[in-house]
């Protein structure tokens, strides 16, 4: 009878959450032709490369020129049985539905705490990611909600902060999980604005890191976080195959 109630629970809440994405993505979406896609994407990368905190710009390349990643992701996603889960009940990743104060309570360690001091930390929201709008296929236009929205996820379990350093070194991680355009991208010309002492860093130990970590490990996007935050983080980088980044003490 338990089994029977919880069963019922999360078939609620299933079909709730693909309601809700649904609605969202009908109230969201603006369809535009072949010629005005072209025109986006190439206006965006410009912006992204002359500003790259242009958020809106990067978030508009991503729409515009990924279609051939968004669908890479999301069969990467249909292999796997986890993934597979995700796409079903399109869960999203943000303060409403997921309760903060409540991954505060739970032992060092485990994801959840480490998420939630991750964003304490760095002073950072689950709310800020932008709605998908020029994503015409519904599902893929998921796929790149999720990944949005699983950004501040990817940080933590990577356990990299927000300045440049960590910023490049998960986008390379990412570029090259994802094959996204704004990823490439951001991971290429990233380090341009890295300071001397930071660039021989990133290139003596973060980069090989990240390159090394994205092509061995899971695909992350995988990974139904809103199932795994009592585990602890240790076990899921050993399931996940990630060997934590280490720095090597240097002298200053």
């Amino acid at each position: 009878m338990l089994r029977l109630r919880n069963n019922l629970k999360l078939s609620r809440q299933i079909s709730t959450n693909f309601d809700k994405f649904e609605s969202d993505f009908h109230k969201n979406h603006i369809p535009i032709n072949d010629f005005q896609r072209g025109l986006l994407a190439m206006g965006s990368a410009l912006m992204s490369l002359v500003d790259p905190f242009r958020h809106d710009m990067i978030a508009c390349l991503g729409e515009t020129a990924g279609m051939s990643a968004i669908t890479y992701m999301k069969q990467k996603m249909e292999s796997s049985p986890e993934g597979a889960e995700i796409l079903k009940s399109r869960p999203r990743i943000n303060s409403k539905t997921v309760d903060l104060n409540k991954l505060r309570t739970f032992p060092e360690g485990t994801l959840g705490r480490v998420y939630v001091k991750w964003l304490d930390d760095n002073n950072v929201t689950p709310d800020s990611r932008m709605a998908v709008q020029f994503v015409d296929d519904i599902d893929c236009a998921y796929v790149l909600q999720r990944y949005r929205e699983a950004h501040d996820l990817f940080h933590a379990v990577l356990e990299m902060p927000t300045n440049m350093l960590g910023e490049v070194t998960v986008k390379w991680y990412e570029a090259i999980q994802t094959r996204l355009p704004m990823c490439i991208g951001a991971a290429i010309f990233g380090p341009i604005r890295l300071k001397p002492k930071h660039r021989n860093l990133y290139k003596k130990y973060y980069l090989p890191w990240a390159i090394e970590t994205a092509n061995s490990s899971n695909f992350l996007l995988n990974t139904f976080f809103e199932k795994r935050w009592e585990q602890p983080l240790a076990e899921l980088h050993q399931e996940l195959n990630i060997k934590p980044f280490i720095l090597p003490q240097t002298r200053s």
